[in-house]
C-alpha cells in the first residue's frame, strides 16, 4: 500500500498539531486545577480556628483529593471527545452506543454502583476523613485515601487494606473531634484506694503541666472509680480527654509516670500469684508421719 506523504504531512501539520495542543492543554489544565484546589484547601485550613484546624485539614484534604480527581477526569474526558472529533469520528452515534453499553454494564456491575453510592454518603455525612484512625469490619488503621469506590487503610504493622465502600456497614472513628485515653490501674488489695487516687491525681497534674504533653490534653484527669475486683488487684479506672490521635501517646507517658510515682510512694502493683492450701494442722502431721515411714522403709530395703 502506497502512502501519500503529502497527505500525511498535511494531517500532522493540521489535525496532528491540534491534537497535540489539546493533549498538552489538558495536562496543563489538570495540573493548574489540582494546584488551585491545593491552594484553596490551604487557605481554608488557615482560616479555621486553632482548635478546629486538625479536623478542617483532614476534611479539606479528603474533599480536595476527590475534587482534584473528578476535575482531571472531566478535563481528560473533554479532551478525548475533542480529539475524536478531530480525527473524524462522529460523537453522536458513539455516545448512543456508549449509553447502551453503560446500561448493560450497569446491570452486571451492581457492586460497583453500590460502592460509589456508599462512598458518596460517607463523604457527605463526614463519617471519616483522610488521616483519621478507624475500625472497619475488623480492620483498623489510618485512612490514607478515600474516594467514591474504595477506602484505603494502613495499620500499625504497615499493612495496607483496600475496603470497598459498599462493604462498609459499621465504622468506628477513633479520632473524631476528640479522643480519650482510658487506663485501668491495678493495685494490691492492701492499698488504700483513696491514697492511690491522690497519687494518680498528682501524677496527672504533673503530666498536664508538662510543656510537651499539656497541650495534647483537653480536660483534667477524670477518675471514674473502682472498676473491678480482679483476682490479684483492685482496678481503678481513669481517663484523659485528649486531642484527636493523641490518646495513645498520653496514655503511654501517664503509665510511665504512674510506675515511678507508685515506686516512690511504696504502692504495690500486683502480679498474678497463687496461694496453695494444704489443710489443717492434724492433716499435715499425718502427712509428715507418712513421709517419714516411707523414708525409713526405703533405708531398710
Amino acid at each position: 500500500m502506497d502512502w501519500d506523504l503529502s497527505l500525511i504531512t498535511g494531517w500532522f501539520l493540521t489535525s496532528g498539531l491540534r491534537i497535540a495542543a489539546i493533549i498538552t492543554g489538558a495536562l496543563i489544565a489538570s495540573r493548574i486545577v489540582r494546584r488551585a484546589v491545593g491552594s484553596f484547601s490551604a487557605r481554608m485550613v488557615g482560616r479555621a480556628e486553632e482548635r478546629d484546624k486538625l479536623e478542617a485539614r483532614k476534611r479539606i484534604q479528603t474533599l480536595g483529593h476527590l475534587a482534584g480527581g473528578l476535575s482531571s477526569l472531566t478535563i481528560y474526558g473533554l479532551a478525548a471527545m475533542i480529539i475524536l472529533d478531530q480525527i473524524g469520528i462522529k460523537l453522536g452515534p458513539l455516545l448512543a452506543a456508549a449509553g447502551i453499553a453503560g446500561l448493560a454494564v450497569g446491570f452486571g456491575a451492581q457492586s460497583l454502583v453500590k460502592d460509589v453510592i456508599s462512598g458518596l454518603f460517607i463523604l457527605l455525612e463526614n463519617q471519616f476523613n483522610v488521616g483519621d484512625v478507624v475500625e472497619i469490619g475488623g480492620l483498623s488503621g489510618v485512612v490514607e485515601r478515600s474516594n467514591l469506590r474504595v477506602t484505603v487503610l494502613r495499620d500499625v504493622e504497615g499493612k495496607v487494606h483496600f475496603v470497598p465502600n459498599g462493604q462498609i456497614t459499621t465504622t468506628s472513628n477513633l479520632t473524631k473531634d476528640w479522643s480519650r485515653a482510658l487506663l485501668d490501674v491495678g493495685v494490691a488489695y492492701k492499698e488504700d484506694t483513696d491514697r492511690v487516687v491522690g497519687v494518680l491525681q498528682t501524677a496527672a497534674a504533673e503530666l498536664t503541666a508538662d510543656p510537651g504533653f499539656g497541650p495534647r490534653i483537653m480536660e483534667p484527669l477524670q477518675v471514674m472509680g473502682v472498676q473491678d475486683f480482679a483476682d490479684s488487684a483492685v482496678v481503678i479506672r481513669v481517663a484523659f480527654k485528649t486531642k484527636p490521635m493523641e490518646q495513645w501517646g498520653v496514655a503511654r507517658e501517664f503509665r510511665r509516670r504512674i510506675k515511678k510515682a507508685f515506686d516512690r510512694e511504696g504502692i504495690e502493683i500486683p502480679f498474678p500469684h497463687r496461694t496453695v492450701y494444704l489443710g489443717e494442722a492434724p492433716a499435715l502431721d499425718r502427712l509428715k508421719v507418712g513421709l517419714d515411714r516411707q523414708a525409713e522403709a526405703g533405708r531398710d530395703s
